[in-house]
């Protein structure tokens, strides 16, 4: 069994009144692992997509 199938099934014992809390807590979990990034690769990623992320591109880099 998988963590995933785990947490599933914790969530499933759970009364609806709790589901909220889950949701949070995973908002937490999302934001915490944003803040792990520097700030200078979240800045840069969408400029540096227009170059990158691109037929051409992929052309380029597809025999390695």
């Amino acid at each position: 069994m998988t963590n995933r199938d785990m947490l599933v099934r914790e969530i499933e014992t759970l009364p609806v009144s709790c589901l909220g809390e889950i949701v949070d807590f995973i908002g937490y979990i999302r934001q915490k692992q944003l803040e792990a990034i520097p700030e200078t690769m979240r800045l840069s990623e969408g400029a540096l997509a227009k170059d990158w992320v691109s037929p051409e591109e992929d052309a380029a880099w597809a025999n390695l």
